[in-house]
């Protein structure tokens, strides 16, 4: 996802995430990079030019969990969109973008792995990737938010 603001400005999500790496979990926050050029037209395609301030908003609720515990972990991409994947074990939410609307207005799939399937598999690849070539939150992202 580019921002997910609504999730960060949720307490209950924060909750959440502390819970789940107490029962050791991984949890993995991938957000868009708010100085690259992908998250800029992003915004211009919404028509309104905010994207980069939505995800230092993020970045600014997110900040007490920066460094709690060392399997809550955050990167910024820089990757064209094209879905806001969220992911917890075998079940996946593909939320799918269409050019012009926000991401709330648009389907969302609800994926299972199954044997024999590939869809979730493809989806799960590309959040591989994408963190993969993600880059560290700084604190310069953090004094910017």
């Amino acid at each position: 996802m580019y921002s997910g603001l609504w999730l960060s400005e949720d307490p209950l999500f924060h909750d959440l995430l502390k819970a789940k790496v107490q029962g050791n979990a991984q949890v993995r926050i991938l957000l868009g990079d708010p100085d690259c050029a992908a998250v800029k037209q992003r915004g211009i395609d919404e028509g309104h030019q905010i994207m980069d301030g939505k995800i230092r908003n993020a970045l600014m609720n997110y900040r007490p969990l920066f460094g709690s515990h060392p399997d809550i972990a955050f990167r910024l991409h820089d990757a064209t969109l094209y879905n806001s994947l969220f992911r917890a074990d075998d079940e996946m939410l593909v939320n799918t973008h269409v050019y012009g609307i926000g991401a709330y207005m648009a389907p969302a799939l609800h994926l299972r792995r199954m044997p024999g399937g590939g869809l979730f598999d493809t989806y799960a690849n590309g959040i591989e990737q994408t963190w993969g070539g993600a880059r560290q939150v700084t604190d310069h992202d953090l004094m910017g938010a």
